[in-house]
């Protein structure tokens, strides 16, 4: 010690005793040492530069290691990805459009119409989104006949409620706004829904009747033979605007002799014709299946598919409709849950609109109910209103989970939903099990993860013996299949059934809501 007494305080120590060195008193002696043992202080060692230029965290809680903060150049991206720290990037994205939006009040009157409005299936968006591919295809089809002055065909498919009419509607606005400021005349424009017709052939009449030409025969001939002649001579063609048909649920129109769709598609192909025709149906395969003589008559129309929505499509529509709202209504994964169960059905927006819809209802029933317990109660008024301000004003997931129940009701989910609560503890554990990557378990195994699920919940749980007899149970109803084996414990465990209906049947209770989270 008489060596650190008596040893010289270097400018830095100076400075070190006025601000007062808070470094441990371990590393002193640790330097001492070093320094006793003759190797030169001055140099610092490998342990020694790298705790220079590592900052202890606890001694600077603003700092952090340089490894796991990335600069702010390279803080969105790395490596050419986008760095999250949120497991699911469409969660994500769900949960960032809501943070600046206060919930919204189901018992404002106002606020719940403009929500219902927005998710009306006669509300029409003032963009369609998920659907740019299709819509530039119809539109360039439609541009070119107009520019060429030719006619042409085109058929558009696909399941209900996946934007054909809707499409077609936005193209037709699209279409009179380019040829007005491309100084070309815009086309009559005929829109029939062939279910309104009385007969078949009442289509040619409305045709007509509708568009810029005139039966000058005073009625002696027929429409279609009026049409025809319009379209197979010169001069009477010379002059004639262009005519859009658009024949929305085409399939209307099939007849054992099938006359009548081909004489509509045949008009197209007539020497001096000036008609484009486009056809809208479900049936994908009405063009090859009804209409065979078309090809062998070069008039085989243009076929443009509207595939179902997926989850993500949906996700993105709803999202769209609700953006002009300055309040949040659902939960992001209220929403997901639709859009997943919703896209794994038919991909049917009309439907997602429909559920998210009733989900609102379920809401006000909710709130209806719980207002009218306060009030027979006699709580307090002021409880009331301070329960009307928290977070159950918002549509959640048990919400959406019942009204999703409502809309695709199966004797399964029905089943499921009506067993005892240890009975689905075990499908909840089975499910849980599944989701490691397992294909199959053991009594044994699904014992262990049945224990857990009870421990988490603080419910007792059944023996070994007892739960071997539920397996049965659920196998005798279809929903389980055990295997054969000489000890019950190791019998093959295995689902019979699909692991979204278990989700789907049991997501309307809190508990296994929390279990069967989405991973």
């Amino acid at each position: 010690m008489p060596n650190l007494a008596g040893r010289r305080l270097s400018p830095v120590d100076v400075i070190k005793a006025e601000l007062g060195d808070s470094s441990p008193h371990k590393r002193k002696l640790r330097s001492d040492s070093a320094t006793r043992d003759g190797s030169d202080s001055s140099v610092p060692s490998p342990t020694q530069s790298s705790r220079v230029k590592w900052k202890s965290p606890r001694r600077c809680p603003n700092d952090s290691p340089k490894i796991n903060s990335p600069s702010k150049d390279n803080e969105k991206f790395s490596r050419g990805k986008v760095v999250t720290s949120s497991k699911s990037p469409v969660k994500k994205k769900l949960s960032d459009s809501f943070l600046d939006k206060p919930i919204w009040n189901p018992t404002d009157v106002d606020q719940l119409s403009s929500v219902k409005e927005a998710l009306h299936v006669s509300t029409s968006p003032s963009t369609v989104v998920c659907r740019e591919n299709e819509r530039t295809r119809m539109l360039e089809f439609c541009q070119r006949c107009i520019e060429l002055e030719t006619s042409g065909s085109m058929y558009v498919c696909g399941c209900p409620g996946t934007g054909k009419s809707l499409m077609m509607e936005k193209v037709k606005e699209a279409l009179v706004e380019w040829a007005k400021e491309a100084g070309l005349q815009p086309p009559d424009i005929v829109s029939i829904n062939c279910t309104s017709l009385a007969n078949t052939s009442e289509i040619f009449s409305k045709i007509l009747g509708k568009s810029s030409q005139q039966n000058k025969s005073g009625g002696s001939i027929s429409p279609l033979k009026t049409l025809q002649n319009n379209y197979s001579q010169k001069q009477h063609s010379n002059g004639m605007k262009m005519t859009l048909i658009i024949a929305d649920e085409l399939d209307y129109l099939i007849t054992k002799d099938r006359a009548v769709l081909h004489d509509l598609f045949l008009l197209t192909t007539l020497p001096f014709s000036r008609c484009i025709l486009i056809g809208i149906a479900n049936a994908i395969d009405l063009a090859d299946k009804f209409l065979p003589k078309l090809q062998s008559l070069n008039c085989k129309p243009m076929v443009i598919t509207f595939r179902p929505y997926s989850k993500d499509e949906i996700i993105v529509i709803l999202r769209q409709r609700l953006v002009a709202l300055p309040y949040v209504v659902f939960q992001p994964q209220a929403l997901e849950l639709c859009a997943r169960r919703v896209a794994a059905a038919s991909g049917d927006l009309r439907k997602a609109l429909w559920v998210s819809r009733s989900a609102i209802e379920i809401l006000e029933a909710e709130i209806r109910d719980s207002v009218d317990y306060l009030n027979l109660s006699g709580v307090d008024e002021r409880f009331g209103t301070t329960l009307a301000k928290q977070d159950s004003t918002i549509v959640r997931v048990d919400h959406m989970a019942l009204a999703l129940s409502k809309a695709y009701r199966s004797p399964v989910v029905d089943t499921i939903q009506s067993l005892p609560q240890h009975q689905q503890i075990i499908l909840c554990s089975a499910v849980k099990l599944y989701r490691g990557g397992k294909k199959h378990t053991t009594i044994c195994e699904l014992n262990r993860s049945y224990n857990d699920v009870c421990k988490s919940t603080l419910i007792p749980p059944a023996g070994i013996v007892e739960l071997s007899s539920m397996c049965r149970v659920l196998v005798d109803q279809g929903l389980l299949k055990l295997g054969q084996s000489r000890e019950d414990k190791l019998r093959r465990v295995t689902l019979n059934i699909d692991e979204a209906d278990i989700n789907f049947a049991l997501q309307g209770v809190r508990f296994f809501r929390n279990c069967l989270q989405y991973q």
